[in-house]
């Protein structure tokens, strides 16, 4: 692994495009840095009885010391060897409890010293709070009594957190199960001492496997040791005095675990060998296995081989049991999934998948519920006689939801919508749901009635809603319908449908985003919480949902800024435009064109967005629609660019109808996906006087098996993946570019490599390109040194070729 230093050096080399330059870290203008350098306001979790509130608190950016950690990347996994958790999680530092009623809530006493804590979870009965904390040496498991607001430590022995949350409450709320690593555990093969044993070889029995790109997988032998070592966890049941009893008999490489609704079983699922070198970890060979809450093995229940063939297509899925959990209003029912089409969605069968029960203890066989004519979407459990099912199908965007009755074998499917699920005007909203006795969510029901809280999306606006339905004629009736306009109200969920009281959360462009407890009938709203706005800077920015049209018809929108001082009746000065977006793919021009952009959304400005620039005298256009559409049997890629430059001349003629703009300087950005689209604009059109792209991927050939919704293969259609790779068409690249990637991506298809390898190309070729690469990031941006720099390198870019 690299060290800091060398990849600090990698660094300075890596800017050092238009001269040889040393940079060191920069920091922006003080009108972007004052808005970037805030402090962030702690996250809220409450009791489902709403009494009590946890505010978690954690700095706003991570430090480049953060992630300057001992890594090792195996199987998909990013781990730190020394403390066994994944080295990407981001860390609450501080804790405070009270009850919602009162206006300040208390310190947490007994917390360890500079605590990094994670995986917060209320127990069953929600008077206490388990988190682990990590030290310099691993992972250990605490507790906080709610009432008393006191932190206390169970146990020292080091926790395995390599796969996940590594502690479970039993229902009793008195113990926990919890992964804790080998107290002998094999010393770890050091990659850069250990001479390899052979050659690492790979083969192909001529089946076919259209594996998209995966980061991080397993390379060699050692490389598989090294996984199993930091993976293999024993599991103890350890009380709140620290006492502990081995629960299962033997070691093993535990992935998931989780308890029956009635508390009386476990259900545990390990890694098996073999290993693949193609696909990350949760697509190995598996074991799912049942016991009893004092550790007896009941059952295995499931059993998948290693699953590195990929049918073709989104809709193809493995066969075998599948989507298996337990059923959450019944006390020990699990329920699961089998494909009838073989798993290959080319095949044309009556039903893709079926659903089957299985009854505690898993001496008899399963039953068969119910079978549907779409791939399974997923089951809502209500009571015995009620559930709610989906099924969808990707290609056509369509999903069908289903009330059922599980008492009865075929369920009696009736079909509630059939609607496709991009059409967000006619979303008919969620079924809300509640704990039961159990402490499991399951549907509300009430008097054979449910409730369906929406979005509210319309032509018009967004106006959240409340709808009942009933259970015997399926239809619904409007209960609430928030009529702000000069706010945005989002109903969380209903706390008393009988009192009319329901939790929201309300914001406004100055407003930041707070907690209310609405009452329906006498009106009232009462705060929970007062979160201040860190932006003030931005109060008098004009901020405005702009709607406009393709040129094929199609409804486009954006949310316009302009600067505080601009004004807008005189329009005598004519601004730099930039735009910030990310292309979409859709199968019809009217979901295509449906607005979900909201004037009251709290203005955020982060580093994924261009909005910092309004307060640099700029006007940005962010989130700018650019649909993709491919209707019927045409697949939107198919004419990705000529519609990529549609939209992108769409909205530049929408700002500057308004007037507001000098529509030789506009410029065009965006991550991942929409960095590929920045490229393709600057390749393909001559709208923009420059761009940037960031993290992105720009040699399709480089993901032949399919990218974002794309789901044909280089093979069948080379002229689709040559036509919209940048890299292909690099020769027609003439506009300045700013490249910036993370030094170590970890997302599928976004490599590293795909921004060197085009920087290349396009300086090779005379393109005036800068490229910058981000010491030890990820896909996403976390250390505040980086994310400071970058927002100097992208004002320092945009002064240079936009506004001067």
């Amino acid at each position: 692994m690299k060290s800091f230093f060398t990849c600090l050096s990698f660094f300075f080399l890596s800017v050092t495009v238009f001269s040889q330059e040393n940079l060191t870290y920069q920091k922006p203008p003080q009108e972007i840095l004052a808005l970037a350098n805030y402090e962030r306001a702690p996250s809220v979790s409450m009791d489902t009885k709403k009494e009590y509130m946890l505010l978690s608190y954690r700095n706003t950016y991570k430090h480049l010391d953060d992630l300057n950690q001992d890594e090792m990347r195996l199987g998909g996994l990013r781990i730190n060897p020394t403390t066994n958790i994944s080295s990407t999680v981001t860390y609450v530092n501080n804790l405070k409890i009270g009850k919602i009623k009162d206006k300040t809530k208390k310190q947490v006493t007994g917390l360890p010293e500079n605590p990094k804590i994670a995986n917060i979870s209320w127990s069953p009965n929600e008077k206490l709070i388990s988190f682990t904390n990590t030290t310099d040496v691993g992972v250990t498991l605490w507790y906080i009594d709610v009432a008393t607001a006191k932190a206390t430590k169970i146990s020292n022995s080091l926790l395995n957190a390599n796969m996940g949350n590594p502690i479970s409450w039993f229902k009793d709320s008195n113990a926990l199960l919890i992964k804790t690593l080998l107290q002998d555990k094999p010393d770890l093969i050091n990659v850069k001492k250990e001479l390899p044993k052979g050659p690492t070889v790979s083969e192909s029995e001529g089946k076919v496997s259209q594996n998209r790109t995966y980061q991080d997988l397993l390379k060699n032998k050692t490389d598989e040791a090294n996984f199993k070592t930091l993976t293999t966890s024993v599991v103890y049941k350890i009380d709140l005095k620290g006492n502990k009893t081995h629960f299962t008999k033997t070691p093993g490489m535990f992935s998931d675990v989780s308890f029956s609704p009635d508390g009386n079983y476990v259900m545990i699922t390990s890694i098996e060998k073999p290993f693949s070198y193609l696909v990350p970890y949760s697509r190995f060979p598996q074991i799912t296995v049942v016991y009893d809450i004092n550790g007896k093995e009941i059952k295995t229940v499931n059993e998948v081989s290693l699953n590195e063939i990929a049918p073709k297509g989104f809709m193809s899925t493995r066969t075998g049991k599948r989507n298996m959990n337990w059923r959450n209003d019944l006390p020990a029912t699990l329920y699961f999934v089998e494909a009838l089409d073989e798993g290959d969605q080319a095949n044309e069968v009556p039903f893709r998948d079926e659903l089957f029960l299985w009854d505690a203890p898993f001496s008899d066989n399963p039953k068969s519920l119910l079978k549907v004519k779409q791939r399974f979407g997923g089951i809502q459990w209500g009571n015995k006689s009620t559930a709610v099912v989906t099924d969808y199908w990707y290609d056509t965007r369509n999903s069908k939801t289903y009330l059922i009755d599980p008492s009865v074998q075929g369920a009696n499917p009736r079909l509630i919508w059939d609607r496709n699920y991009q059409d967000k005007y006619n979303d008919p909203g969620n079924f809300e749901t509640k704990k039961n006795e159990m402490g499991n969510y399951i549907l509300a029901i009430e008097n054979n009635k449910m409730y369906l809280l929406g979005d509210g999306y319309t032509k018009e606006g967004q106006f959240p809603f409340i709808d009942e339905f009933d259970n015997n004629t399926l239809k619904t009736k409007r209960l609430y319908t928030s009529k702000l306009t000069d706010k945005k109200e989002d109903l969380l969920s209903i706390e008393d449908i009988k009192k009319g009281e329901l939790l929201v959360m309300i914001q406004s462009k100055n407003e930041y985003p707070n907690y209310y407890f609405r009452n329906l009938k006498n009106k009232k709203l009462t705060a929970v919480t007062a979160f201040k706005n860190p932006f003030e800077s931005l109060n008098n920015v004009y901020k405005e949902v702009i709607s406009y049209k393709r040129n094929d018809g199609v409804t486009l929108s954006g949310t316009l800024y302009l600067p505080a001082n601009y004004d807008r009746t005189k329009k005598d000065k004519k601004l730099p435009l930039l735009i910030w977006a990310y292309p979409e793919e859709f199968k019809d021009k009217n979901s295509a064109g449906q607005n979900t952009q909201n004037p009251n959304d709290f203005t955020f400005p982060y580093y994924g967005s261009f909005v910092y620039w309004v307060t640099r005298g700029y006007a940005v256009l962010d989130d700018a629609s650019f649909p993709i559409i491919g209707e019927g049997t045409i697949e939107p890629n198919d004419t990705f660019i000529p519609q990529l430059v549609a939209n992108a001349k769409a909205a530049i003629d929408a700002v500057d109808n308004l007037g507001y703009i000098n529509r030789k300087k506009v410029a065009v950005g965006g991550h991942s996906y929409g960095a590929f689209m920045t490229a393709n604009l600057l390749t393909h059109s001559d709208l923009f006087a420059c761009g940037i792209a960031r993290s992105g991927a720009y040699n399709r050939t480089l993901t032949p098996f399919g990218f974002q919704s794309e789901q044909r293969n280089y093979w069948d259609v080379p002229e689709v993946y040559n036509t919209m790779s940048p890299f292909m068409n690099a020769s027609k690249m003439k506009t300045p570019l700013l490249l910036v990637h993370g030094e170590a991506d970890n997302n599928p298809g976004t490599f590293t490599l795909q921004t060197e390898r085009y920087f290349q190309a396009l300086k090779g070729l005379g393109a005036p390109v800068r490229m910058v690469l981000l010491p030890k990031e990820s896909h996403g941006y976390v250390a505040e040194e980086n994310i400071f720099h970058l927002l100097w390198e992208q004002d320092q870019f945009l002064e240079k070729y936009l506004k001067n």
